[in-house]
């Protein structure tokens, strides 16, 4: 007796396994990335807290310490400045930015690689003046920079102004809060006693001479009436200077800066290279604003930029209506003097 036994059919009910079984493939999946996924995210933010507890500073390639966490009292920069107006706005309409525009003009037209060279031979001498550190933060009370479109104070309030916001935040550099008050001291130059040199010749953005002037630069359509314009010699990327031939061996155009950092340099200052790299280029705003002229620097130079950077920021947004107790402050400044200056210094 034969027994038949009907044979299920395999086709259908396998299509309807496999189906089914990748669904539940899916869901599995993405419940197993779900608790993953949460298990990492909070793994993470674990060791975050615990790094912050241990420090809040990080280390940069030049061996300084930068903050790593904003505190409550730390230094924000505005978005406007003492006139309402945008930092380093060079075309809003105004009467401020007219004479800014007029400096420049100047400036452009007169800066010369011959004016340059003249001006650091005589004033290399450092024969004009000799006196402290302090008392020529007191000169600047009669200062005003015309090139700046941010601020119309006098210029010792501006020193105070950026060397506070930066001793908030960087509380152990105290070369930087030198550097800060001391940056801009060479506007001396105004005065009678040192030249009673015109703005043009003193303040503003800085700049190469001796190779072609880039449109980085501010109202840069005045150069074309700069002697140096039309020179062959001067009018390639390059001009005099061999790439990465670094800045120390570029003619910048002369004025507060470049005469500050002399007068630091010969007197035996002993800042570090960053806070005389600080004092000698912090105007140079195409280079470390706009990225111009790097191809000049060295190493050393990339080096020293990082802490410009740092600096430029307390530097351009620190300006503002709310003046700095000098009095209050004065004691602290005096001992940095001390640390890092000789008593008397020749100007």
């Amino acid at each position: 007796m034969t027994i038949l036994i009907e044979q299920p059919e395999f086709g259908t009910i396998s299509s309807l396994s496999i189906c089914f079984l990748y669904r539940m493939i899916f869901v599995f999946a993405v419940l197993v990335f779900d608790v993953v996924y949460s298990f990492a995210l909070t793994v993470a933010q674990a060791e975050n807290q615990n790094l912050e507890g241990e420090t809040n500073e990080l280390v940069l390639d030049g061996g300084f310490l930068m903050p790593k966490t904003v505190t409550d009292d730390a230094f924000v920069a505005p978005d406007i400045n003492s006139f309402g107006k945008s930092f380093r706005d060079y075309n809003a309409e105004s009467e401020r930015q007219k004479s800014v525009e007029e400096f420049y003009r100047l400036q452009h037209i007169n800066q010369t690689y011959d004016f340059v060279k003249k001006m650091r031979k005589e004033y290399g001498k450092l024969d004009k003046v000799e006196m402290s550190i302090w008392e020529c933060c007191e000169l600047l009370n009669e200062v005003v920079d015309d090139s700046d479109p941010d601020l119309d104070e006098p210029q010792i309030q501006h020193l105070l102004q950026s060397a506070e916001a930066i001793r908030k935040d960087y509380p152990d550099e105290d070369w930087l809060h030198l550097t800060a008050l001391i940056h801009d001291l060479g506007k001396v130059l105004l005065l009678p006693s040192f030249g009673e040199l015109p703005q043009w010749a003193v303040v503003g953005d800085t700049f190469p001479l001796g190779c072609a002037f880039d449109k980085a630069n501010v109202h840069h359509k005045y150069f074309k009436d700069n002697p140096d314009y039309n020179n062959p010699a001067y009018s390639t990327k390059n001009g005099i200077y061999q790439e990465g031939c670094g800045l120390d061996n570029v003619m910048i155009s002369w004025g507060h800066d470049d005469y500050m950092y002399l007068v630091a340099k010969e007197n035996g200052s002993t800042l570090p290279s960053a806070g005389l790299f600080i004092i000698r280029y912090h105007s140079f705003y195409p280079l470390h604003k706009e990225g111009a002229y790097t191809h000049l620097m060295n190493e050393e130079d990339k080096e020293n930029m990082k802490w410009l950077h740092v600096f430029n920021k307390y530097d351009l947004y620190s300006k503002s209506k709310v003046l700095v107790d000098v009095e209050k402050v004065k004691p602290y400044y005096l001992s940095l003097i001390e640390k890092y200056f000789p008593a008397k210094l020749r100007w």
